[in-house]
């Protein structure tokens, strides 16, 4: 399963050695593809530098090991991505034109609604829902 990487989770993954990190090897193990895009790498990168500037080099190995695509995704026309805060659209957006079939994203405050639901072929996940539905 080709599943994209929100920045929240790449974030999580890098600042400690918890469960999202080892949810990401878990995937990895199992054979599933995790992609992001330049626009969530470089927001976990902000966000890690201000909170954890230690672990910059832990997000470096983790982009290294996932498919991150230099493309800037086209706000596809779905409802879904209008209703969600301007900054989430190009996440959702990138998620369908990079065709995943999983967004996994920690951000219940914004996607919460959508968690479960299939958006243009994507369907939103938290860590946990995804590791329910792929690992056990």
């Amino acid at each position: 399963m080709r599943i994209f990487l929100d920045a929240n989770v790449l974030f999580s993954a890098a600042k400690s050695d918890g469960a999202i990190r080892r949810l990401l090897a878990l995937l990895a193990e199992a054979g599933h593809e995790c992609h992001a895009d330049t626009y969530v790498v470089e927001e976990a990168r902000r966000n890690l530098a201000l909170k954890a500037p230690g672990n910059l080099p832990v997000l470096d190995r983790l982009v290294a090991r996932i498919h991150v695509a230099q493309i800037k995704a086209s706000l596809a026309e779905a409802e879904a991505v209008r209703s969600l805060p301007e900054k989430d659209r190009p996440v959702l957006a990138a998620a369908i034109d990079l065709r995943c079939q999983a967004l996994i994203t920690g951000d219940r405050t914004h996607f919460g609604t959508l968690y479960g639901k299939t958006v243009g072929g994507v369907t939103i996940h938290s860590p946990r829902s995804l590791a329910e539905a792929l690992l056990t």
